[in-house]
């Protein structure tokens, strides 16, 4: 029987600490991890990164429409040949007719063959090629741009969840310290009030107060859960599978490494977006005055043709036009201009001026919001190295003065409310050291990603 008792109470022990033993196995996640997943998981980037690899392959198109056009046509007719002198305009839906300009018509059929190379080939037009070109690779490094500046706004999303988990975290253990606290209090007030030491009342009292801190650290436990949902929404990991690189044990005494961070606003992708984008306009203003100007072009043609109609107006048997009988070549250089390109060149050349105009206010705009958001961070830097040498005095205070009263109560010498105010005001005081140290990292946050060192201060996070 005892043996039984033994094993019966090592089994328990060995189900109670499997989860311990289970979660001191799973590999904590820090930040740059969580970072590295989410830019390795989000679909968004991967269509950025989709967008960049068809901007490259447009640049690749861009170039093979420099290449001269050559053309291969090959066609057999049947028809009648009927045909009075005059000129028309080839629109495109009358057949050609050669010869067969006579007094009436003659309806009989007659077969025809016409082989045609043709070849094209813009021998100058005054930097256009360049100018299109340029616009590719500019579309390109605007796609480019713009995955850039995805991932740095997900690496800020990611980060200032990751500081808001680890300040729920430490808002849970704070709620923990405060739940055993009044768990104490409740045991030692049972005790008194079965001795007759102390009324009834004050067990009830201090019962509605314990329940109220586990309320309270219920509803920090359920806020956890949420921002990890938000944090497997951009990452893809499980929330269960989400244990913190966080020193929750001894979270109140932390103290928060304020970090000098290089500035690096030209390479601020939050910026290098906009200036991309204005170089884009440049690029297509080239481009259309390019496009205005007059283009010399190079054409050449070799054909061969066959009719059944012989040149005395004979027709013959419809065999004998299917065979090639006379043959021509042709080459020539030709100039192209219209008279209204002026017009339409300033038309567009005004569109374009007014897209780069709004294209200046966005990234006017832009610098303008991280120059604000970096001397915000700053005001909230100077705001946290201030409460940190006042943090440590209060909690200190109310650290004591928690025990005086506990000892006090234990005395008979003060009342429970007395008691609750203490452990009240060290509770608030453990919540205002964390809402302390969390507002500095999140403000070296903001100060770090308006500044353009952003990934600078994600590696120093350990």
């Amino acid at each position: 029987m005892g043996s039984f008792r033994i094993g019966k109470r090592l089994l328990l022990g060995i189900i109670i600490l499997f989860p311990a033993i289970l979660f001191a196995q799973q590999k904590k996640i820090s930040l740059p991890i969580l970072i590295n997943q989410a830019k390795n998981y989000l679909p968004l980037l991967k269509q950025k990164q989709a967008f960049i690899d068809a901007s490259k392959a447009q640049i690749t198109d861009t170039k093979h429409s420099f290449l001269p056009q050559l053309k291969l046509s090959e066609q057999l007719n049947l028809g009648s040949n009927n045909s009075i002198g005059g000129s028309y305009f080839p629109f495109g839906i009358t057949p050609s007719t050669s010869g067969g300009v006579r007094g009436d018509n003659n309806f009989q059929p007659a077969t025809g063959n016409v082989g045609v190379l043709y070849g094209e080939y813009e021998l100058v037009n005054f930097g256009l090629n360049s100018a299109e070109l340029n616009l590719a690779k500019a579309y390109s490094s605007v796609a480019e741009a713009d995955l850039q500046k995805e991932q740095y706004l997900l690496s800020l999303n990611v980060a200032r969840l990751y500081f808001n988990i680890q300040k729920s975290m430490y808002r849970l253990k704070a709620d923990e310290q405060n739940v055993e606290r009044y768990q104490s209090v409740f045991t030692v007030i049972q005790a008194l009030t079965k001795s007759g030491l102390r009324p009834g009342s004050d067990s009830s009292l201090a019962m509605a107060e314990l329940s109220k801190t586990k309320m309270s650290y219920n509803q920090t436990l359920g806020l956890i859960n949420q921002q990890k949902e938000q944090l497997s929404y951009l990452t893809g990991i499980a929330p269960a599978n989400m244990v913190f690189d966080v020193p929750v044990s001894n979270a109140i005494g932390i103290k928060p490494l304020l970090m000098p961070l290089l500035s690096d606003t030209g390479s601020n992708p939050l910026i290098d977006y906009y200036s991309k984008r204005n170089n884009l306009f440049s690029a297509n203003e080239l481009l259309i005055k390019k496009s205005y100007l007059p283009k010399i072009l190079l054409a050449g043609s070799t054909w061969a043709r066959g009719s059944s109609i012989q040149y005395n107006d004979k027709y013959q048997s419809l065999a004998e036009g299917f065979g090639y009988q006379r043959y021509n070549y042709m080459v020539g250089v030709a100039a192209t201009y219209s008279l209204f390109n002026e017009l339409h060149k300033k038309d567009k050349l005004a569109i374009n001026r007014f897209q780069q105009q709004a294209s200046e206010y966005d990234l006017q705009q832009q610098k303008l919001a991280l120059a604000s958001a970096s001397l915000q961070a700053d005001n909230a830097l100077q705001t946290t190295e201030a409460n940190l040498l006042e943090i440590p005095v209060q909690l200190q205070a109310a650290e004591a003065t928690y025990q005086q009263k506990l000892a006090q109560y234990k005395a008979g010498l003060i009342s429970l409310i007395d008691l609750t105010n203490a452990s009240f005001v060290l509770y608030r005081s453990q919540t205002d050291y964390i809402e302390t140290i969390s507002d500095g990292y999140l403000a070296q946050l903001d100060k770090a990603a308006a500044n353009g060192s952003l990934n600078q201060f994600i590696a120093t996070v350990k």
